[in-house]
């Protein structure tokens, strides 16, 4: 370990390890991966609070299905999916409990409360919003498109994680713009 952690080969093998049905691997592993895991859950929900649920989901989500980990790809960029998954998963949650169920009971109620809609209120809302609206219709699209573009990960990365050719990679992301496009512009 240098003074920054532990390295990607490093944490591939404590996840090797982890795997294999070693407990103080799993441990060492979610230490490790942890402030990288907030981080992504953070570049999804702004607000700290709710960042650092979905990362404890995640974290959780490492620990139960590190098994489905194919061991092909980095451990990290496994990680990744699994972190954006549970930010979105987090975010979906908070913003149905923001939602209140019977529109009269909030009669009147001219601003929502922070402490329930603070995942709403950053600045990643209108892209939430808009995987929200393609996953309806276009789920294929979603996971492919916020991996290309909000975290920049490399096709041929996206490819191996989503389990994908190329090719249906690249068309997937072209089309998830095309319908993403109109949703982030702020035309209602």
């Amino acid at each position: 370990m240098n003074d920054q952690g532990p390295g990607p080969d490093e944490i591939d093998e404590l996840a090797r390890r982890a795997q294999d049905g070693d407990r103080d691997a799993l441990e060492a592993l979610l230490a490790a991966v942890r402030p990288r895991t907030l981080n992504v859950c953070r570049g999804v929900l702004p607000h700290l609070p709710d960042a650092e649920d979905a990362c404890q989901e995640a974290l959780i989500n490492v620990a139960s299905k590190i098994g489905s980990w194919g061991r092909q790809g980095r451990f990290t960029t496994w990680l990744h999916v699994v972190a954006v998954n549970s930010a979105r998963s987090t975010y979906r949650r908070l913003k149905n409990q923001a939602t209140p169920r019977d529109p009269m009971e909030h009669a009147g109620v001219e601003r929502p409360d922070p402490r329930t809609t603070s995942v709403i209120a950053g600045t990643r809302l209108d892209l939430l919003e808009a995987m929200e609206a393609i996953e309806k219709d276009h789920p294929q699209f979603v996971e492919p498109l916020l991996l290309r573009d909000v975290y920049g990960l490399p096709y041929d990365e996206i490819a191996r994680l989503v389990g994908a050719p190329l090719g249906t990679v690249k068309a997937q992301i072209h089309h998830g713009r095309k319908l993403a496009r109109p949703l982030l512009r702020g035309g209602e």
